[in-house]
């Protein structure tokens, strides 16, 4: 299949999943500052785009986090990385998805992968999935606690928003318009810390 077919595949998929959305310039500022193009990726790592685009398209791989507005697939620079641990692309799926106990929970998390979706992560892992949704569950749930408003509550809960802080990269206007609406940073870093300053 030529090139051209894979790519143009490739975009058709990320925009049924992400819908169709401007980048601004400084969409494509902070996705060049914090991705990298897949050509490079897969240069550094001695594989051929175009069997990467495939794999992506077989829901092998996840897609690509963004498309830049030139046209360019920008992936994590670690793109490789989980395929190479589970022992390759053919067992990545089973050794994700073991991390939960609970295999519906598992696969939901697999297709969340698939999707590209997990920008809001410097690094995507099973660990760092599952505490970043530990952390902003227990974020959430924080206000309703019996000591809620107490010093003691505030050093808790503000240990969580710094743990996360340090989980998530700053986002971008277009993953607000693709997401519907304020990140997990909006609402669960700089929101509460607006609201629940230090002390």
């Amino acid at each position: 299949m030529p090139k051209t077919d894979l790519v143009r595949q490739l975009a058709g998929r990320f925009r049924e999943v992400n819908g169709v959305h401007p980048m601004t310039e400084d969409d494509d500022a902070y996705v060049s500052a914090q991705f990298a193009v897949l050509e490079q990726v897969c240069a550094r790592h001695g594989r051929d785009p175009d069997a990467v685009r495939r794999l992506m398209l077989e829901r092998r791989l996840p897609l690509p986090g963004y498309l830049r507005s030139d046209g360019a697939e920008m992936v994590p620079a670690d793109l490789f990385a989980l395929a190479d641990e589970a022992g390759g692309v053919e067992r990545l799926e089973a050794w994700f998805t073991a991390h939960w106990a609970d295999a519906a929970e598992g696969r939901a998390e697999w297709d969340a992968y698939l999707s590209g979706q997990y920008v809001c992560l410097h690094s995507v892992t099973p660990a760092t999935i599952r505490r970043k949704d530990h952390l902003t569950g227990a974020i959430t749930a924080a206000v309703n606690e019996p000591d809620a408003g107490s010093a003691r509550w505030s050093e808790r809960l503000h240990a969580l928003v710094d743990e996360l802080d340090a989980l998530e990269p700053a986002f971008t206007g277009y993953d607000r318009l693709r997401f519907g609406g304020p990140t997990s940073r909006d609402r669960c870093v700089d929101a509460v810390r607006d609201r629940f300053p230090r002390p």
